[in-house]
């Protein structure tokens, strides 16, 4: 199915970006469209793709990022109503019918899938929060109250959003890898993941710590300064270094940036993560 699907897709784009619009697109084209959610929603395909062993080996499925593309560019924006309040936009939200037998749980007043968006098996979404179209929530993955999972994101299986945190979306550039959280990540309250960045298997991420390509990550394991990821099995936290402006005449005092410090997963910190399991249960 995926092969063809993705040939559908192709054939669609290559009409798009000859002058195809929303008006003149038929039903053979809109049901490819909705097989594309389908697809997505089930998790058969991915926006995304691990080519190599590191978590810096991730690549974007250009066809896929098409396929959603398109969702906007050939439908039009309609009025929609889901729980009695009309909306406007250019898809409904996710059914979740399905969510039941698979062991998910969402809470109610604002939890928000829309379409296109995979949840897995014995995830838990708490409200407020929202999970845009193409992004991947892997099993046993938890969202928590005010995160934003953006379209495209790829979080692996039993990772931990904590309150308040931001994954980035992508759509554009199609060549554009989403970001990447790998598997057993623990992000704290307030993190944000932008910009494609990339967080290995099994790292714990201090509260409040912005990840993003143009910050320095110091990884102590390693000792090398890395860009654009987190090596796997890292405990990370928000730093402040030394600013190439700090002796500017327009101010008195040091001036700093902000940096990321990578070292080893403690034993403790291992500990008191899996203790928080327990909740979820």
């Amino acid at each position: 199915m995926t092969t063809t699907l993705e040939s559908d897709i192709d054939d669609l784009w290559n009409r798009y970006d000859d002058g195809l619009t929303a008006t003149d697109a038929n039903a053979d084209d809109r049901r490819t469209l909705d097989e594309f959610l389908d697809a997505l929603e089930a998790g058969e395909v991915r926006a995304a793709r691990k080519t190599g062993d590191g978590v810096d080996s991730w690549e974007a499925n250009e066809w896929v990022k098409r396929g959603v593309l398109l969702n906007f560019g050939l439908r039009e924006t309609e009025r929609r109503e889901y729980g009695g309040v009309g909306y406007y936009d250019v898809l409904p939200l996710r059914e979740t019918e399905d969510l039941e037998a698979r062991g998910a749980r969402n809470t109610p007043d604002g939890t928000v899938l829309r379409r296109g968006a995979h949840l897995g098996d014995d995830t838990i979404m708490m409200s407020p929060s929202f999970v845009n179209i193409g992004a991947y929530v892997g099993d046993g993955t938890l969202v928590d109250s005010c995160d934003t999972v953006g379209s495209c994101a790829q979080l692996g299986e039993n990772v931990k959003l904590g309150a308040n945190t931001l994954i980035g979306g992508v759509l554009e550039p199609v060549e554009d890898a989403p970001v990447i959280v790998e598997d057993g990540v623990s992000l704290g309250a307030g993190c944000r993941v932008t910009s494609g960045f990339r967080v290995g298997e099994n790292s714990i991420v201090g509260e409040n710590t912005l990840l993003t390509p143009r910050i320095p990550v110091y990884d102590l394991v390693e000792e090398e300064v890395v860009y654009g990821h987190l090596p796997e099995n890292r405990r990370a936290f928000t730093r402040f270094v030394e600013s190439s402006v700090s002796d500017h005449d327009l101010f008195d005092g040091g001036a700093y940036k902000p940096a990321v410090v990578a070292t080893d997963v403690e034993t403790e910190t291992l500990e008191a993560t899996q203790r928080e399991d327990a909740l979820r249960e």
